[in-house]
C-alpha cells in the first residue's frame, strides 16, 4: 500500500471515530492508488482551509445556539471548508450537526465541534453514577456493536478502560470522559493507542460536543487544552439549559449517562480504528501529508500573506 493511501485511510478512519460517522469501507489496498485527482482535490481542500482558517483570540458563532471565544494559539476551520476536507477524506458530514474543526500546534490531532439537536437532556443520573458500572456498559455495547462491524468488514475493537472516569459539573453543565480502545488482539504499545477525549455543554435543546481525537502519548499533556475549549463555549441566551421550559420544551428521550453507556457504545461499536494507530500515521498523515510538501498544521499557522 503506498505512502498516500497509508496516510489517506488512517486520516480518514481516525476522523470516522471523532465525529460518529459510518466508517469508511476499504476494497484491496493494491487497487486503490489514488488517481492525481484525488490528491490534487484534497489538496485543495487543506488550501480552503487555510484560507477560511480564523486564529484566536476571535469570537466564533457555533450556529444559532453559542459562541466559542477561541483561545489564541488556536485555529477554527468554519464548518462548509472543515465538511469538504472530511469528504475528501472519505466521511460523511451532516452539514446540521457539524460546526467545524480546531487545530493547535499543542495538539497532536483535531478537536471536532458538533451540535446535537436532542431535546433537553435531564442530569439526575450523574448524582448516582458508578464508574465501574459505566465501564461495563460501554464494554458490553461495545461487543455488540462489533456483530455489525464485522458484517463491515471491519475487525472488532475493545475498550481497555478509562483514559478519564466521567465527570459531571452540575453548576456549569459540562461533562468529560474518555475511553481507550484497541483493535481486538492488536499488540499496539499503549502509547500509541487511539484516544477520543470527549467533552460536552448541555443547553437547553440539545447539546454541544467538543471531542478531540488524539493517542494516548500525548492525552494527558493535551486535556488542558481540550478543557481551555470547552470553557470557551457558552451558550447563547435562551439557548442555555437553565433557560429550559417544562411547559413547552423538549425533553430528551434519554439521560445523562446514556453520552458515555448507550449511545457512545453504539458509536463505538460502528466505527473503525483498525490496525493502525493515531501516532504513527496521524502524524504521517494529517500533520505531515507528505504529499503535499507542507503539513495541515504548518500551512494553517503559517501567516497567510505568504
Amino acid at each position: 500500500m503506498n505512502q498516500f493511501l497509508r496516510m489517506t485511510r488512517a486520516v480518514s478512519l481516525a476522523a470516522s471515530l471523532l465525529l460518529g460517522f459510518c466508517s469508511v469501507a476499504f476494497a484491496d489496498e493494491s487497487a486503490q492508488t489514488p488517481s492525481s485527482g484525488q490528491e490534487a482535490q484534497l489538496k485543495q481542500a487543506v488550501e480552503n482551509m487555510q484560507r477560511a482558517s480564523i486564529h484566536g483570540p476571535h469570537k466564533i458563532d457555533l450556529g444559532n445556539q453559542a459562541i466559542l471565544n477561541l483561545p489564541e494559539g488556536f485555529a477554527y476551520i468554519p464548518s462548509q471548508q472543515a465538511a469538504v476536507f472530511m469528504r475528501a477524506l472519505g466521511n460523511h458530514v451532516d452539514n446540521n450537526s457539524f460546526y467545524g474543526l480546531v487545530f493547535s500546534n499543542d495538539i497532536s490531532g483535531f478537536v471536532s465541534i458538533e451540535y446535537a439537536d436532542a431535546g433537553y437532556i435531564k442530569d439526575d443520573d450523574a448524582k448516582d453514577w458508578d464508574a465501574d458500572e459505566l465501564l461495563s456498559n460501554l464494554q458490553e455495547g461495545t461487543k455488540a456493536g462489533n456483530k455489525e462491524r464485522s458484517e463491515k468488514g471491519i475487525p472488532p475493537i475493545e475498550v481497555l478502560g478509562w483514559v478519564e472516569k466521567p465527570t459531571y459539573e452540575a453548576a456549569s453543565h459540562r461533562l468529560i470522559w474518555s475511553a481507550a480502545i484497541r483493535d481486538i488482539g492488536s499488540n499496539v504499545p499503549e502509547k500509541e493507542q487511539g484516544v477520543n477525549y470527549n467533552t460536552y455543554l448541555l443547553g437547553r435543546e440539545g447539546y454541544l460536543s467538543l471531542n478531540l481525537v488524539t493517542d494516548r502519548g500525548t492525552v494527558e499533556q493535551e486535556k488542558p487544552l481540550a478543557k481551555t475549549l470547552l470553557n470557551a463555549v457558552t451558550f447563547n441566551d435562551g439557548k442555555k439549559y437553565s433557560d429550559f421550559n417544562a411547559s413547552t420544551d423538549k425533553i430528551a428521550e434519554y439521560g445523562l449517562a446514556a453520552l458515555i453507556g448507550g449511545l457512545a457504545a453504539k458509536k463505538l461499536g460502528l466505527l473503525a480504528l483498525i490496525g493502525v494507530t493515531l501516532l504513527k500515521f496521524w502524524k504521517l498523515g494529517l500533520i505531515a501529508v507528505a504529499a503535499f510538501g507542507m503539513g495541515v498544521k504548518k500551512m494553517l499557522f503559517r501567516k497567510k500573506a505568504e
